[in-house]
């Protein structure tokens, strides 16, 4: 059975993969270094969030997310939406480092810590939610990126070694550097949180989150290109 499960996976991979996707958006980028870290070679098809009022709004786009967010993914005759369902898809079908420990505590732990910043701290600071706020929307962000990483702290504290849930990358660290990416764009102060800070340093020196990085897709801005 394990042998079949990964000849099915290496036949499904020879199809590449399609991102739709925005070279800042936070969901997107988990999803280019879950994709970076198994070695799984893609397309994308850039959706500017900002450009003709939003691309991700059009009619042609709902086909691919009806709830008119990045990213999508096209992978293996399927259109997949939600991050984090994107990412426990590669790794289910993806041979290559696992991004989920086969340890039920450290899952639980990952699946805890991705969902406290995907859901707990991430939706409210995203574009939509931002650009309803308006002129107070630098305060707005700050306030619930700073209530998450308070919460976020201690607990990582806990479960933290050299990476997120000890020493080995997951999906929770998968998520951390995108929402601490977003904090600095909205000038927390990352010192307060040390934990968070020296994770986050670590994650930024590995190629993956490097290749993955938003100052380097094929949509970056010539201006913020590194």
């Amino acid at each position: 059975m394990k042998q079949m499960c990964c000849d099915a996976a290496q036949s499904w991979s020879k199809e590449k993969p399609v991102l739709h996707g925005y070279f800042r958006s936070s969901c997107t980028w988990r999803v280019r270094i879950a994709l970076a870290m198994k070695g799984i070679e893609y397309d994308q098809v850039p959706v500017n969030l900002i450009k003709d009022g939003g691309q991700q709004l059009t009619e042609e786009y709902k086909t691919f997310n009806p709830m008119q967010q990045v990213p999508a993914v096209e992978i293996d005759g399927i259109t997949l939406s939600q991050s984090l369902a994107v990412i426990q898809y590669i790794d289910e079908t993806r041979p290559g480092p696992r991004l989920l420990p086969s340890e039920p505590k450290k899952r639980a732990q990952v699946r805890m810590i991705s969902d406290l910043i995907a859901s707990g701290i991430q939706p409210l600071q995203n574009l939509h939610v931002i650009q309803k706020i308006g002129a107070e929307k630098v305060p707005w962000a700050q306030y619930f990126i700073n209530r998450g990483f308070e919460a976020l702290e201690p607990i990582l504290k806990q479960t933290s070694g050299k990476y997120c849930v000890g020493d080995e990358i997951s999906m929770a660290d998968i998520c951390l550097v995108p929402q601490v990416y977003n904090a600095e764009r909205f000038k927390v102060d990352i010192r307060l949180y040390p934990t968070i800070h020296r994770l986050n340093q670590s994650l930024l020196e590995i190629e993956a989150f490097q290749v993955s990085h938003p100052s380097s897709q094929p949509d970056t801005p010539v201006e913020l290109r590194v």
